[in-house]
């Protein structure tokens, strides 16, 4: 009876001692340097030379420094701003901003992380993202999943980037679009990566039967641009004057990036924006590449939703 009391005593003090251990552990998980050291380290890596982060005077606080070791919070541009905020939230998710919860499991959200941020702070962002994608695969640490959201196509394509996915999506990951056509918030599962470029993710909104409306006009624009502006040459005026009435008006409206570079949704303002009015330019975008040759190209970005009709 003795030794077993011995043996729970001696437990118990064991256990408090791991627990102090512990205890220890979290503070220096949340105290400032290693923070400090750690987003140095990403910044030196990246040979990222904007600013540096230091201790404050009280040494419990943060602060940013420019090369010279001026403070910088007074002149960081707002992809500054956006980048420093995401490396602390990074760090943040391998620790804790209290001595407790250090343990805790974890699901993440970025959402839209790369507002604001030039290429090279983006590739830097999406390559932090994807080390947190391998800890998860490999179950190494706390946390258990990851979401991403965004709207940037090449940031996208940055953070997807698998070398080991073969078409399909791979079993510890899902691809998923977010679509408000009127008023109501659809969200759809793809099989696979459903993004290969900003010029197909265009054409795959033309495709999409639950297209928005309000939108589709200067998607249309957007691609023609892009087509048009790549095989050079263009022109407009010509193209114009292959079409009649309203569809002239229209097809005019579609080539407006040629005369002032830039294209809104206010600049369709003046024609009511209804599903005949969306078929009306649909049907001249269509006309555009079949009028000038091109038509082979539109049934090859339509693909299956390519819906035939009788050509002049």
């Amino acid at each position: 009876m003795k030794s077993l009391t011995e043996q729970i005593s001696t437990a118990t003090e064991d256990s408090r001692k791991k627990e102090l251990e512990i205890r220890e552990l979290e503070k220096q998980m949340t105290s400032v340097q290693p923070t400090i050291d750690g987003i140095n380290a990403i910044l030196t890596c990246f040979g990222f030379q904007g600013f540096s982060v230091a201790k404050t005077a009280n040494g419990s606080n943060y602060k940013l420094i420019r090369a010279d070791g001026s403070e910088a919070h007074q002149t960081l541009s707002e992809g500054e701003r956006t980048f420093v905020t995401f490396l602390y939230f990074y760090h943040l998710l391998k620790g804790s901003d209290s001595e407790s919860g250090v343990t805790n499991d974890r699901i993440i959200v970025f959402d839209d992380p790369v507002s604001s941020l030039d290429s090279d702070i983006l590739f830097i962002v999406s390559s932090l993202i994807k080390e947190l994608f391998d800890e998860v695969r490999a179950g190494t640490g706390h946390i258990k999943q990851v979401f991403v959201l965004t709207h940037n196509v090449y940031f996208h394509k940055e953070v997807t980037f698998n070398p080991n996915r073969r078409g399909e999506a791979m079993k510890e990951e899902t691809f998923w679009i977010i679509r408000k056509p009127s008023l109501v918030t659809k969200v759809e599962k793809h099989l696979s990566n459903p993004i290969n470029t900003s010029y197909e993710l265009l054409w795959s909104e033309v495709r999409n039967p639950d297209r928005s409306n309000l939108t589709i006009q200067n998607t249309l624009r957007r691609i023609l641009e892009n087509y048009f502006k790549i095989l050079g040459g263009v022109d407009p005026d010509e193209i114009t004057g292959k079409f009649e009435g309203k569809e002239k008006m229209i097809c005019k409206s579609l080539f407006s990036w040629v005369n002032d570079g830039s294209h809104y949704v206010q600049d369709d303002l003046y024609v009511t924006i209804n599903s005949s009015t969306v078929e009306s330019y649909l049907k001249v975008f269509r006309a555009i590449f079949d009028k000038q040759g091109h038509f082979a190209h539109y049934e090859m970005m339509m693909g299956d939703a390519l819906v035939e009709s009788v050509h002049d």
